[in-house]
């Protein structure tokens, strides 16, 4: 046991040392700006261009692997629909018209990170999952039923993921800017119009790297 315990020890500290010896930080925290193309998949509704920003952490085991969190937060962008003919729903009905309401949109999410490290730059894959939360269809439906008897409740939170990559240019030890982290994020808002509930989107982020331990 002791003997086992003496060896475990050693690689863990020759671990640390080869981990830092390779430049690599151990922890990684990014302030971004985020856009994101939200597809409502709603007739009579375009998608939605959401602007926002967030933060991002990293956790690193070694050169090729880490473990990411992100938080993104979107203000609020109008939503308008056209009814071009009455829609019957168990709540009433919504006559022809233009109905117009406002949301935003926050998402968390955490998963791998896979990349590659030079002196100059760091090219990575990301697949993250979390949820996301948002009053843009329940705010719109209520809107648009006759009486306001409609009462869809307030914001949904739905499973979310993305998959994607990124690319990091080095700007000293410490600092490095992401130039593009481009991602498809699925977003499963339960539409209360047609019931459907998959949003194939777009997403990208740029912002400033900041790098922690391993590089010093």
């Amino acid at each position: 046991m002791k003997k086992s315990l003496c060896i475990l020890t050693l690689t863990a500290v020759f671990g640390l040392n080869a981990f830092a010896a390779d430049g690599v930080p151990k922890f990684e925290l990014t302030g971004d700006y985020s856009y994101m193309q939200f597809n409502t998949t709603l007739t009579g509704l375009q998608s939605r261009a959401f602007n926002g920003g967030g933060g991002q952490f990293q956790l690193n085991f070694g050169k090729y692997f880490g473990i990411k969190g992100d938080f993104q937060g979107y203000g609020s962008t109008q939503w308008t629909v056209n009814v071009t003919s009455p829609i019957p729903t168990s709540q009433g009905i919504i006559p022809i018209g233009t109905y117009k309401s406002n949301a935003n949109m926050f998402t968390y999410m955490f998963g791998p990170v896979v990349g590659i490290r030079t002196g100059r730059i760091h090219v990575f894959g990301e697949v993250l999952f979390g949820g996301a939360a948002s009053a843009g269809y329940a705010d719109l439906y209520n809107e648009t039923i006759v009486g306001g008897v409609a009462s869809k409740s307030g914001s949904q939170h739905p499973f979310t993921m993305a998959i994607g990559g990124g690319l990091d240019v080095n700007a000293g030890k410490h600092v490095a800017f992401r130039l593009a982290e481009l991602d498809y994020v699925l977003t499963r808002f339960t539409n209360p119009f047609t019931q459907t509930n998959n949003q194939n989107n777009f997403r990208y982020l740029g912002g400033i790297v900041f790098k922690f331990g391993g590089g010093d």
